[in-house]
């Protein structure tokens, strides 16, 4: 089963810490539309499999109007063979729900929102420049359940410059007390090229230590667990049976299609990447032309993907594929993985190598190490 990406690069304002791509010139919002629409005619053979997720990212999606989005539903489901179950998912900001537009995506087909909440902290909020109000957040996910979505996910933020603990905590149970199947929770990294990069260079910003985002990754993961959430991959949690679909598929190595301007799609054998400037995507697809890069995998590409995205799950590596699929073998790390077990950063039974939660601390590390002693 693939999955299909569209990428919507406009936001109403940028926020201090991202790094995505996105324009805050809404005019051209239209075009791009129906230049998505284009690439997805000019792109039909890329899957071949049944469609099984749909999720709409950015951006915010949910700038788009309701019009709009019908015609990007209706044209993948024109071109593409979607299946009867498919998670189909909206990112959305809480500012932009209402009661009605809430029914209307509902309608539309949307059986799954991912909100962006970030702090339900009223001070941290205009630190991150975020234009919702903590309970402009809480009444946007009550909005959405009245309107029939059982599948609502939120975003939030730890390690923020001048967020306490027991600030973190209370956003814990902030969200614990809302009716939220999912949570994804990202450690904030301070980028270049954001007004957070900007401040830290200049010293007006200074990135927490380590100490404390450990602290309060171990905070989420032991509160999280005692509520009945699972964490299955490094930055999410979910009740049972509310695991994200569409970024498992991304996981576990699934084949995807991504529209839009900084969108990325993957075969199996290799990946695109289309251009992130909205303007020349739009000129290029007026023409015929989808603007994109591709990069054919090889097999240590492949094998790198594999532990980065397998690494990063509670499903783990396969370890006889290391050698079957990818002609790596696996003596040189027996050392290494014998290690990571004893000192508790992975579990092993026979072939499977699974990341403890204190591991995916470690995981980049781990794989660096994996990759250096391959030979």
């Amino acid at each position: 089963m693939g999955g299909i990406y569209l990428h919507i690069p406009y936001c109403r304002q940028a926020c201090h810490y991202c790094n995505f791509h996105f324009s805050t010139t809404l005019k051209s919002m239209p075009e791009l539309v129906q230049a998505l629409t284009r690439e997805l005619s000019l792109r039909q053979s890329y899957l071949q499999e049944p469609v099984a997720t749909i999720y709409l990212g950015g951006g915010t999606p949910s700038l788009l109007a309701d019009e709009q989005l019908a015609l990007l539903l209706a044209k993948i489901r024109a071109l593409f063979t979607v299946d009867a179950e498919a998670e189909i998912t909206l990112e959305a900001n809480p500012e932009d729900v209402s009661a009605e537009r809430a029914v209307m995506w509902r309608r539309l087909g949307f059986n799954r929102i991912s909100l962006g909440v970030q702090s339900f902290d009223d001070r941290v909020l205009p630190l991150l420049n975020r234009a919702h109000s903590s309970r402009q957040a809480i009444e946007a996910v009550h909005l959405l359940a009245v309107a029939g979505f059982d599948n609502i996910s939120i975003d939030l933020i730890y390690g923020i410059p001048g967020q306490d603990s027991r600030q973190w905590q209370r956003n814990l149970e902030q969200a614990l007390a809302l009716p939220v199947r999912h949570l994804s929770c990202y450690a904030l990294t301070i980028e270049e090229r954001t007004a957070w990069g900007h401040w830290q260079r200049q010293g007006r910003l200074k990135a927490v230590s380590e100490a404390t985002y450990e602290a309060e990754y171990h905070t989420m993961c032991a509160m999280l667990a005692q509520a009945g959430f699972e964490h299955y991959e490094v930055s999410n949690f979910a009740r049972p049976g509310y695991r994200s679909r569409h970024n498992q598929a991304y996981w576990h190595g699934a084949p995807y299609l991504g529209a839009g301007p900084g969108a990325h799609s993957y075969n199996g054998s290799s990946r695109q990447a289309n251009i992130t400037n909205n303007a020349i995507y739009i000129r290029q697809l007026s023409r015929g032309l989808v603007p994109a890069t591709t990069e054919h995998l090889n097999k240590e590409q492949q094998y790198y993907e594999y532990l980065l995205t397998g690494l990063r799950t509670d499903r783990g590596i396969d370890l006889s594929l290391l050698e079957h699929t990818f002609g790596m073998a696996v003596q040189p790390h027996e050392a290494f993985l014998k290690r990571c077990v004893e000192q508790g950063l992975a579990k092993r039974q026979n072939d499977k190598f699974v990341l403890t939660e204190s591991g995916w601390l470690l995981a980049d590390s781990i794989i660096v190490e994996l990759m250096n002693d391959k030979k």
